[in-house]
């Protein structure tokens, strides 16, 4: 990010959009980083407000004071807005849609934390502009508000004053980043440091999601096809091998992938064998064992595809997500 250049003489003012339902972490996650912040010399003052300007009831149940309504807070220099379920199951409400837009008329730059980007998108703050979600929710964005450019893969996106970020813990990421613009890297280092996090996470949200789910295909041909492939990922899938299971060409077969899946049998044979190659990096598989046994070949094939679909290599990867209780056993005593 470019550095900007703030006058510390007043503290900035960041204010919080709090709602029934809300993940507490979108709020407390952030907030944290902020007042830690403080700690060493930046200067921020934290308000919290609602639509009602009452408490609200967090996710995890716990009520959450607020200083009051959105009118009756000073001008917010950033205004960040929590995520929720509730967000995506059902329409914003219009209170959320009016809090947001009325704080990001009178602010200098607008922060969405998780699934708060579908609050700023009702509330027409995305229009044209980049910007990104949880995971599991950047199709859900991208379908809803169509002048939205998601960016699936981002573990935040800045587009002019507005800046939206990934799952929950993503939100914290943003914060600093927002340190490391107000006040310099060497106080957002000495906050990473002192919350141990990363001054900037390696790879995308993409190593984080959950396997693919594939559709079921309308037509039992390609069923059989993808049926084998899911069961089989380490046998020949190329498309002459896949087409003469199906008893179709392989013009033929390319139409049916991307009619009923939308996307190509290359394309589709590579996630299987993508998804599979996590569960048994998961479990402890070696890299060179792993690429074997879905059918990438060779360790370099896998780690190629996995920086170029997930931004880290294998070994990254296998180091982060590894099942914990070994290195807990040889961590004690």
């Amino acid at each position: 990010m470019v550095q900007l250049v703030v006058d510390n003489s007043e503290p900035l003012a960041i204010v919080f959009v709090t709602f029934d339902g809300m993940t507490m972490l979108d709020v407390t996650g952030p907030a944290e980083v902020f007042a830690e912040a403080n700690r060493f010399g930046g200067r921020y003052a934290l308000t919290y407000v609602s639509g009602s300007g009452q408490p609200v009831t967090t996710s995890v149940g716990l009520r959450l004071p607020v200083d009051g309504a959105p009118d009756s807070c000073p001008d917010p220099d950033t205004v960040v807005v929590a995520g929720g379920e509730s967000l995506v199951t059902r329409p914003v409400p219009a209170d959320l849609v009016d809090t947001v837009g009325m704080l990001a008329a009178r602010s200098r730059r607008v922060v969405s934390i998780c699934t708060g980007a579908f609050a700023l998108a009702a509330a027409g703050l995305l229009a044209a502009r980049r910007a990104t979600t949880h995971w599991q929710h950047t199709d859900r964005l991208a379908r809803g508000f169509p002048d939205v450019r998601v960016e699936p893969d981002a573990i935040f996106v800045e587009d002019g004053p507005v800046f939206t970020s990934a799952g929950v813990s993503a939100g914290m990421d943003l914060a600093l980043a927002l340190v490391e613009r107000d006040h310099g890297p060497d106080l957002a280092r000495t906050v990473a440091r002192r919350l141990v996090m990363f001054m900037q996470r390696p790879g995308g949200q993409s190593q984080f999601s959950a396997p693919m789910r594939t559709r079921l295909p309308r037509t039992p041909t390609l069923r059989a096809v993808i049926d084998l492939i899911s069961a089989q990922p380490q046998l020949d899938h190329g498309a002459a091998a896949l087409a003469t299971l199906a008893g179709v060409s392989p013009r033929h077969l390319a139409r049916m992938f991307a009619i009923e899946l939308g996307t190509t049998p290359a394309r589709f044979v590579e996630g299987v064998r993508l998804d599979r190659a996590q569960a048994l990096l998961d479990v402890g598989h070696g890299v060179a064992e792993t690429a074997r046994l879905v059918g990438f070949g060779s360790a370099e094939t896998l780690r190629r595809i996995f920086v170029a679909r997930l931004g880290v290599p294998p070994s990254q990867y296998r180091a982060r997500f590894a099942a914990t209780a070994r290195t807990m056993s040889t961590s004690v005593g």
